[in-house]
């Protein structure tokens, strides 16, 4: 690379044809292909020529055959996509060819396609997209915005396709739709890609193929677990539908077949953005249609979207008379598709009566043969099952898809015709829904789901009813008292063990659930008043809970139900021993839904032993020990999404039993960790469980028994917070659910979190370690993982209303962001004057103080970013926030560990926190001045990494005196102090205390302090002298540099002090990575917590907020961002260089890894190092950090799967993502070898033989390859043959081999010293 490049730049310096240099760089005609550093150098020379103006027909012309001929063939090459070297070529080759195109402009971009492109460039970009779309953000920007990558693959999409002529975009589209739906994508590309296709222009691209392809994708969003991110991906594609399908092409039954793909809960819901543009769309195309039916001379004024709908409507209801009635329950699609059909129409009629306030007659049109069958239900028996269950089915599903959240029938035209039209009917489905309830018509396994039909449409109902003003009317109450009767009538028959009776059970445990569910839900109804509610409440509390039923026995039913045997082998699985174990699951499923109801209401009188006596007859409120054992029996017969009203009852239990039965409780605790625990946070049932977990082990009333006796209890439950806050490092969002519902219990009790307990904040107290925990809570992400998903999530977010996946699904608040968010605003509630809350605070405040200790001990030194450092960053930040609220006394304390804590070798985002507590301290208590002179007469061992921090502070000696009225002799103590610092050795250290001088001095003379007239001339000619510096050095240049950092030019203690100041502007400015700024949206999007009303300090100054990070960074021994020059006296610190730290490299798709390296203009030897017998991480690791470093070309291992490994990562620090890795299996290594001598390289094996030759004797041929041996074995015999010379490393010791990390560092240095030494002599 560096010689093609060198002859590149000579050609540069003497020719004046640059077409002539292209040709040259490429070898000429009939040379060899070209190869990645070639074409990296073409590129180099493309864009010089671009940024130099170069032009003219030469140069394009010359552009064009590079292009065509020399760059394109590398494209159609053989390899596959998983080859890295062949995608490094594919890469280059693009970015090549991309500079030709804007050479050569829109000409050259079209005949690639005519030629070639149009049958492999969908291939080509989506299986580059696959290895680069990550959605990583760049360097420095903020969360929450789009990544480049995204926004390049929109803008690359467009443009593309405005350049193809306009009879190709079709094929081409249709192709890259389709290449979409050959891979499973994770949650981030498919976003991304749908986001690209939405954003091109509108133009007719996509047929019926088209729309089916579209389809595909979507089901390709369905693999995601990712519910926001899976939402927006189906917005985007719907989006692209409508943008770009030739309506003329398509047909509506093909369109409606395609909105079926889409998730109303995740995308299409009524009432969004979406929708009203969805219903825009099909208004606006109505007649454009393709004719799908032959429509009568009657609707010729009607819009095809009525014929259409009024067409499916008829069809979907029309179901043949049959002899027998058919078991099985319709598929839902049909029903869900018609009922999205029906309120689309609407919508648009609705839509087209407000521009020419027509009657609205077509949703009339639409509902009537539904009502027709709806009004019928309840007199006419012989209605075909069938056509029952359609009409039900539609029904439900119009009411569920019609209803808009945040939204009342009054305010929804359609709703309220609907609501209105369906309460005509609601007599008869309610009858009809009784009937087949309570009688024996549902007798078969497939029976259940009818069942779930009418009681979820009973639900619907009621909801309707109560809405509608319905509340007190005789036929719901005459209904829900009819039900119960009948439900506990057939569930106390016994002694029958046939199906019949057995599903019958099944049935009307069900139906007692969802009474119970509406009697608890809905007490506007005032159903607690029925008399049968007693009745109902004495069946539940005598019922044995636990209690199966039997499967049943055929053979007896032989002769009954030979009418539906066909049925029944169908149904074989359902009544196998699993199949029939799932119904019985259900049914005690519901015996727990039906218990806790009871147990709910009557909480209050559940005794505290099974000795105690009550005078209420209910059996399981009067033994509440045996209703926990039965609940931890249930635990271990129900399956994990079944367990939720056993953990309710729990929370209703527990507290009353733990302080009389602590071991029964543990029991409690084991078993519901060892359930939830069991779950995969990807499953639905994991968040509902986790979050009645937590609010039976957390309820108020245990933690405050567990606390008082100290025992096992609370031992357990300190316990389970240690595995709350491990596996939320695994699940993000496990700690935000257990810290929001805490710290809502602790602040604001409702009666039912209180019960007898005086005062739930105690718990805050006995259980701090929880917001110790959260205060510092938050993961460390490697630099090419971050947090993508949670960056992504946010930019979702970030799109607001516009985005429908962010208005009709539920905020998670699972952003590690959020459990800290939820921390500061808990403490922002509490008040110094309460005796509690300050104990609180105080025992808060010295647990972070002992933890920076801690973690200051653990590791003196650490990296910026590092964990230890974000812990810090944390805890500072948090002592900020709890600071005002703290009394005199137990500040002056504290003060000294604060001091102790400046002492420490900080980053620069910490020092800042900590200057900032120090001022704000000395500014309300200035009597504390005393103790913080003591901090300067330290030795100079110990002030030295520390003397800036106290410096820094004495630069906002003005804010420090405001509330001081003696300011003279504190300021000449000041000066005293401050003059003996501007005359060290250090040259940082003198630049902080000139700062510090400058701002005392000002207020000395602002004072006109007479006793330091003496002192007066020569601080004036100092300070003079520094503000009108003259020469080139750099003393000048950072005198002005620290006098505009932000700390001391624009940041204000007081005015400043905000919780965007704390926890997003501070850390931006300071350089911390992204992932440590919390915007304030946070903190009002959080709404599980309010902050209080008086609470005003939210917001940065604009003056602050408005700042971009300075280049000087503070450091006490001086920093690496200080130019020295020739100022070495007076620094003396570790400088690492960064070279990509001044360039701006362009983030193109195709640079990363090792190109990112050829780009950034890293220099390679000719070095290859073979470390395939190698088969530990971290020597492995070692060795890539070490080979990156003295720029071997190339490190071989055994398998590119070690990269991945942790250990290697550690010890790599990212070096693999520099270096060249090439994979060689050792059995592969002979081969390997010899096909490297016949390109001149010399094999040097690392290892001690007869022969071999003295490290410090051996002169390393410049084309080098180094073999080491395995850890335990070295090089084996075989392979020794192959070895041109053997090199061994003289040795002193007893002990006679060295690691083999350490072997090949020693062997790699002395090839690059005598290279090195080589140069110098050429030169």
């Amino acid at each position: 690379m560096e010689l093609v490049l060198a002859d590149t730049l000579l050609g540069l310096a003497q020719s004046p044809d640059p077409c002539a240099l292209l040709r040259a760089v490429c070898g000429g005609d009939g040379a060899a292909p070209l190869s990645v550093e070639r074409l990296e150098t073409l590129r180099f020379l493309l864009q010089w020529l671009e940024a130099g103006g170069a032009g003219g027909e030469a140069l394009r012309r010359a552009a064009w055959e590079v292009a065509l001929g020399r760059c394109w063939p590398l494209l159609r090459g053989g390899g596959g996509a998983d080859d890295p070297e062949r995608r490094r070529l594919v890469r280059a080759a693009c970015g090549a060819l991309r500079l030709c195109a804007r050479l050569c402009g829109a000409q050259l971009a079209a005949r690639l396609y005519q030629k070639h492109l149009k049958k492999t460039q969908t291939i080509l970009h989506i299986e580059t997209l696959y290895f680069t779309l990550i959605g990583c953000l760049s360097p420095g920007q903020l969360i929450g915005a789009c990544p480049p990558l995204g926004m390049k693959l929109q803008k690359f999409l467009s443009t593309y396709l405005t350049l193809l002529p306009e009879e190709e975009r079709s094929s081409f589209l249709l192709k890259f739709i389709q290449k979409m739906t050959s891979r499973h994508w994770c949650a981030v590309p498919i976003l991304f890609l749908s986001m690209a296709l939405a954003c091109i222009p509108s133009c007719k691209a996509l047929g019926t193929e088209g729309l089916h392809a579209l389809r595909d994708v979507l089901q390709c969003t369905m693999i995601t677990h990712q519910i926001l991110l899976r939402g927006a991906a189906q917005c985007f594609l719907l989006q692209t539908a409508m943008h770009l399908t030739d309506v003329e092409k398509v047909s509506l039954p093909e369109i409606s077949s395609f909105l079926m793909s889409l998730r109303p809960e995740e995308s299409l819901s009524r009432g969004t953005i979406l929708w009203m543009e969805l219903c825009d769309w099909l208004y606006t195309h109505d007649r454009c249609f393709r004719k799908s039916i032959n429509r009568h001379a009657e609707h010729q004024e009607r819009s095809s979207l009525s014929v259409y709908v009024h067409t499916l409507v008829e069809d979907y209801l029309k179901a043949p008379a049959s002899k027998r009635e058919n078991c099985f329950m319709p598929d839902w699609f049909e029903a869900k598709l018609v009922a999205t059909m029906i309120l689309l129409a609407a919508d648009v009629e609705e839509m087209k009566n407000k521009q020419s306030n027509t009657e609205r007659v077509e949703l009339k049109s639409f509902l009537h043969p539904l009502l027709d069958v709806l009004l019928k239900l309840g007199t006419n028996a012989y209605i075909p099952t069938l056509k029952t269950d359609k009409s039900l089915q539609l029904l439900l599903k119009l009411l569920q898809t019609c209803l808009l959240k945040q939204s009342s029938p009054l305010d929804d035209v359609v709703l309220s015709f609907l609501s209105n039209s369906v309460m005509t009917a609601a007599e008869s489905i309610l009858e009809f829904v009784l009937r087949r309830l309570t009688t024996s018509e549902l007798n078969t396994v497939s029976d259940l789901d009818r069942c779930n039909l009418y009681l979820a449409l009973l639900s619907e109902l009621v909801n309707l009813c109560s809405n509608a003003g319905w509340k007190k009317g005789p036929s719901i109450w005459n209904f829900i008292s009819s039900l119960i009767n009948a439900s506990i009538q057939n569930l106390q028959e016994t002694g029958n063990e046939q199906l019949g009776e057995q599903i019958q059970k099944v049935v009307s445990m069900a139906s007692l659930t969802v009474v119970c569910e509406i009697i608890d839900q809905k007490p506007e109804l005032q159903l607690k008043s029925l008399h049968v509610v007693e009745t109902l409440k004495d069946f539940i509390s005598s019922v044995q809970l636990n209690q199966v039923l039997k499967k049943p026995s055929y053979i007896e039913e032989k002769n009954r139900y030979v009418y539906y045997f066909l049925c029944y082998s169908l149904f074989e699985e359902s009544t196998s021993s699993q199949g029939w174990g799932k119904i019985v699951a259900s049914y005690v499923h519901d015996q727990w839904v039906c218990l806790h109801f009871i147990l709910n209401k009557y909480h209050k009188f559940i005794p505290l032993s099974n000795d105690e006596t009550l005078e209420l007859s209910l059996l399981a409120v009067q033994r509440p020990i045996r209703t926990l054992q039965s609940a931890l029996e249930a635990l271990t017969l129900l399956p994990s999404d079944q367990v939720l009203p056993v953990f309710r009852c729990m929370k209703v239990l527990v507290p009353k039993l733990l302080g009389s039965s602590e071991s029964l409780c543990i029991d409690a605790f084991d078993l519901a960790w060892k359930v939830i625990s069991s779950l995969s946070n990807t499953q639905l049932i994991f968040w509902s469980n986790l979050k009645a977990f937590v609010q039976f082990v957390f309820d108020t009333e245990v933690l405050a028994v567990a606390a008082s006796s100290k025992g096992q209890a609370y031992s357990k439950i300190k316990e389970i917070i240690l595995k709350l806050v491990e596996m939320s490092t695994a699940r993000t969002g496990v700690f935000n659910a257990v810290l929001s519902y805490c710290c809502q219990s602790w602040l604001f009790p409702t009666s039912d979190d209180t019960g007898a307990l005086e005062n739930p904040f105690s718990n805050a107290g006995n259980y701090s370690e929880l917001i110790t925990e959260a205060c510092v809570f938050g993961m460390v992400f490697r630099r090419d993982q971050r947090r993508l998903i949670q960056d992504v999530h946010a930019f979702v977010e970030n799109l607001g209303d516009e985005c429908a996946a962010n208005v009709v699904t539920e905020s998670t608040n699972r952003d590690d962001h959020y459990v800290r968010v939820c921390a500061v605003k808990f403490l922002c509630w509490l008040d110094g004057s309460n005796t509690l809350h300050k104990m609180f605070m105080e025992d808060l405040v010295i647990k972070l103080l002992d933890k920076d200790e801690l973690v200051s001990k653990s590791r003196t030194r650490y990296y910026v970013n590092s964990l230890q450092h974000r812990i810090k960053n944390r805890l500072w930040q948090t002592l900020l926030v709890i600071f005002p609220k703290l009394d005199q006394n137990f500040l002056t304390g504290t003060l000294d560990k604060i001091f102790q804590a400046g002492f420490g070798n900080n980053q620069a985002s910490i020092k800042y926190l900590i200057e900032w507590i120090i001022i704000l301290i000395l500014h309300r208590y200035p009597q504390c001045l005393e103790n913080f002179w003591n901090c300067f007469c330290y030795g100079e061992e110990k002030l030295k990494t520390s003397i800036c921090t106290f410096l820094s502070v004495l630069s906002h000696f003005d804010i420090i005196l405001e509330n001081t009225s003696e300011k003279k002799p504190i300021l000449k103590k000041a000066l005293l102090v401050v003059l003996q610092w501007c005359f060290n050795h250090n040259f940082s250290v003198r630049l902080y205390a000139l700062v510090a001088l400058k701002k005392i001095w000002g207020m000395c003379k602002a004072l006109c302090v007479e006793e330091f007239e003496a002192l007066t001339p020569v601080i004036e000619s100092s300070l003079h002298q520094v503000e009108n510096m003259h020469g080139a050095g750099n003393a000048r240049k950072n005198w002005q540099r620290i006098q505009d950092h932000f700390f001391f030019a624009t940041f204000h203690p007081l005015k400043d002090y905000s919780l965007e100041t704390i926890f997003y502007t501070l850390p931006r400015l300071s350089e911390l990575v992204e992932d440590e700024w919390i915007p304030l949206c946070k903190f009002t999007r959080y709404t599980d917590i309010s902050l209080p009303a008086a609470f005003h300090w939210l917001h940065s100054r604009t003056e602050l907020l408005n700042l971009k990070p300075s280049d000087w960074s503070q450091q006490d021994m001086g920093s690496d961002l200080v130019e020295t020059d020739n100022q070495t006296e007076w620094t003396d610190v570790q400088k690492k260089i960064i070279p990509w730290k001044n360039s701006s490299p362009d983030l193109d798709l195709e640079l990363v890894f090792q190109d990112r390296a050829a780009k950034l203009g890293k220099s390679n030897s000719r070095l290859i190092v073979v470390a395939s017998l190698i088969d530990k991480p971290t020597n492995l690791g070692g060795l890539c950090r070490t080979s990156e470093i003295f720029g071997a070309s190339a490190l071989v291992v055994g398998s590119l799967h070690y990269i991945n490994d942790k250990q290697f990562q550690h010890l790599s620090v990212s070096a693999e993502q520099w270096l060249p890795l090439v994979e060689v299996k050792p059995s592969q290594l002979v081969n390997y070898l010899q096909q490297k001598k016949t390109e001149g390289y010399t094999i040097i094996g690392v290892e001690q033989t007869a022969k071999s030759s003295d490290l410090t004797e051996y002169c390393f041929p410049e084309k080098s390859l180094l073999l080491l041996g395995n850890e335990h074995e070295g090089i084996p015999a075989n392979l020794i043959q192959h070895l041109d010379v053997c090199v061994e490393i003289p040795q002193q010791g007893i002990i006679r081999s060295l690691n083999v990390h350490v072997s090949g560092a020693l062997l790699i240095w002395e090839y690059t010293r005598q290279q090195l030494i080589r140069q110098k002599q050429l030169k």
